[in-house]
């Protein structure tokens, strides 16, 4: 986990604060861009396995006012591998079923950490990265706070809160 922390300082640090960069520009909240942390502390299994550990996931998310996401995610895979998830892509559709806190969430990006034996237990893995796409649905239960559920392929559901940074 120490060399995936030390491969992304620099691209976090470039992510959180590229408003700085510019004399005269705004904050991201005034450009409508609101910066969410992330943290699962549970993954349910579809099918549980005896080598299945538990799945933790820290991550920072960004969500354009045209609706687009990206972000990235730290977490222990389901076999105790460090792992990280980058996701250029994405995006987020409110008021789903005209539930006005409601919302339906897709990321799509580059997933690496599942590697041997475990290789074979994502699609398309080589040496460990593979793509990787989750469908989300959130609600909403206090001003920028919200709780989420991913769908992992066939694997099971993650679980997870958002909070807001800005």
């Amino acid at each position: 986990m120490k060399k995936i922390l030390a491969l992304l300082i620099s691209p976090i640090v470039a992510y959180t604060a590229s408003p700085a960069w510019a004399e005269d520009s705004q904050s991201w909240a005034d450009q409508g861009i609101q910066l969410r942390f992330q943290a699962s502390p549970y993954t349910l299994h579809f099918s549980p396995k005896t080598d299945h550990e538990n799945v933790v996931m820290v991550g920072l998310e960004r969500e354009h006012k045209n609706g687009k996401l990206d972000g990235f995610t730290l977490f222990s895979n389901s076999f105790g591998q460090e792992s990280v998830f980058i996701y250029p892509w994405g995006g987020i559709y409110h008021n789903i079923w005209d539930v006005n806190k409601l919302s339906f969430k897709w990321t799509a990006g580059l997933l690496y950490g599942y590697k041997e034996p475990y290789e074979n237990k994502v699609p398309l893995n080589y040496k460990g990265f593979s793509p990787g796409v989750i469908a989300a649905l959130a609600y909403e239960f206090k001003p920028g706070w919200s709780a989420q559920v991913d769908l992992l392929g066939t694997a099971g559901l993650m679980f997870q809160i958002n909070m807001p940074l800005n």
